[in-house]
């Protein structure tokens, strides 16, 4: 048997690791308004929750202004309410069939605490990663326990889940910092 399958079957769940630590990370708010801060917030309209993507166009005409077009005139209200109960922190002004969400200014106490919520969503995707690197590694000690897989191939497949860890904490490394400069 090949070490190659516990390899290959291992890296596609780092990456859904990696995607998803895009994804927290876009919903974090910097100092730039992006759709993302909203568009997936829960909006209860008809007796049924949707998010506000399915709901609305979002658009951010400039750094600190969201614009948000419903399709229809009747979800304004339950959006209304929706962003004010998700405690995201703007000030929201219906204007006739749209609503203008303002962000405030960033503070610094503020911009801490966003960095402190970034680092601990990379510790979180880098136990997840390390858990996913313990999985393979057991299989592959079961596979070199069952001999259809040599002592040297064993420790080969040790060496290559190092290296992917490395490889994926580094791309981590690099989303974080990237998204800490623009809270800064």
């Amino acid at each position: 048997m090949s070490l190659k399958p516990f390899i290959e079957n291992v890296k596609p769940e780092f990456e859904k690791a990696l995607k998803f630590l895009e994804g927290e990370l876009a919903k974090i708010r910097t100092s730039r308004a992006t759709p993302a801060l909203v568009e997936d917030v829960e909006v209860d309209a008809f007796g049924q929750k949707f998010t506000l993507k399915q709901l609305a166009s979002i658009s951010a005409p400039q750094t600190n202004q969201l614009i948000i077009q419903p399709w229809d005139g009747s979800y304004i209200q339950p959006i209304e309410q929706a962003i004010l109960k998700a405690g995201l922190g703007m000030s929201a002004a219906v204007d006739k069939d749209l609503i203008r969400l303002s962000l405030p200014t960033l503070t610094e106490e503020y911009r801490n605490s966003l960095v402190k919520i970034l680092n601990q969503k990379a510790e979180e995707t880098h136990q997840t990663m390390r858990h996913l690197r313990e999985e393979a590694w057991k299989k592959i000690q079961g596979a070199e326990k069952a001999k259809t897989l040599t002592e040297d191939d064993k420790f080969k497949g040790k060496d290559e889940l190092q290296k992917l860890i490395d490889e994926y904490g580094k791309k981590v490394k690099e989303l974080v910092d990237r998204k800490s400069k623009e809270v800064a």
